[in-house]
């Protein structure tokens, strides 16, 4: 059954993975100053989880769960209000705190699907990547494939099954990392039509049908590269800012998304400008489609 939710609660992240957005607060503050979270329509709230700085090692696997362990803490606190969910800030590491989270208010046995906005998968693992990069591997890392302290300590008792998994565009995978997609199953979708991929209706639809809740993630880079000057990974040939706005709309019609990310959105660089208006205008237009929607009605965990 789906509802109109009645409150968001908007989880803000300054941070690059494990370490501080030094000099780039990721425009939380620029959401904020602008009122973008108003487009919700409901009573918003804002957490910032914290890294625990007294628990930091030398090892970026487990510092990456601690993290994502805060991120965690906080979505299961939102959740067990039933508010509705946005990350703003932050980057791709930090998905798996929000699964996490979700595990943590629904328990384990929560079938959430995965549909990821993004010019790449990050889908890589330590045998896949050519650049060794951890941010090139979260989605592996949530399905299982990768990093266990990373996983564990994000509070994902639970892999995400790769059948429950739709990529959006991701129109620049590593030769290893598109077989892996490919061999598991993961449905390769495009933005809009004209670009490369399989249908996105068809595979949201049969999505729907395996899962009880939507996870919806991008990454700005999803958008052509005009729209992201300053991005680290921004990547050509990109769909534009209605095409992908119609797409987020296409999964928020299911009215099964009761989390929603907006991430590495560059507000420190010489094209701030344009990149933190992308972010306002993927944030206000998915707040805006998911109020006509809702989200689904799930129990919470004893």
């Amino acid at each position: 059954m789906t509802t109109p939710f009645s409150s968001l609660q908007v989880i803000g992240v300054r941070y690059v993975g494990d370490r501080p957005a030094a000099g780039d607060e990721r425009a939380l503050d620029a959401y904020i100053a602008a009122g973008v979270y108003d487009a919700a329509g409901v009573p918003v709230t804002v957490a910032e989880p914290r890294f625990p700085e007294s628990a930091r090692t030398d090892d970026k696997e487990t510092n990456l769960g601690l993290i994502n362990g805060a991120i965690a803490d906080a979505v299961a606190a939102a959740r067990r209000e039933d508010r509705a969910l946005l990350m703003t800030g932050g980057n791709c590491t930090h998905i798996t705190g929000i699964l996490g989270g979700l595990q943590d208010a629904h328990g384990p046995e929560l079938r959430v699907g995965l549909v990821w906005f993004d010019a790449h998968g990050d889908f890589n693992t330590p045998h896949t990547t050519i650049t060794g990069s951890l941010g090139g591997m979260p989605v592996a890392v949530a399905a299982g494939l990768a990093f266990p302290r990373w996983r564990e300590g994000s509070h994902i008792v639970a892999p995400l099954p790769t059948d429950r998994i739709v990529m959006v565009d991701v129109r620049n995978l590593d030769p290893a990392e598109d077989t892996l997609v490919r061999a598991v199953g993961i449905p390769v979708t495009a933005a809009a039509d004209g670009f490369p991929g399989e249908p996105l209706g068809p595979a949201i639809d049969a999505l729907v049908e395996r899962c009880d809740a939507i996870y919806l993630h991008i990454d700005a880079d999803i958008l052509d590269e005009r729209y992201t000057p300053d991005h680290s990974t921004k990547e050509p040939n990109g769909p534009d800012m209605a095409q992908v706005l119609a797409a987020v709309e296409r999964v928020m019609a299911t009215g099964k998304v009761i989390a929603y990310a907006v991430v590495s959105v560059y507000a420190g660089g010489p094209n701030r400008e344009i990149d933190v208006a992308s972010g306002k205008e993927l944030v206000r237009g998915g707040l805006a489609s998911w109020r006509r929607y809702g989200t689904p009605q799930l129990l919470q965990k004893n």
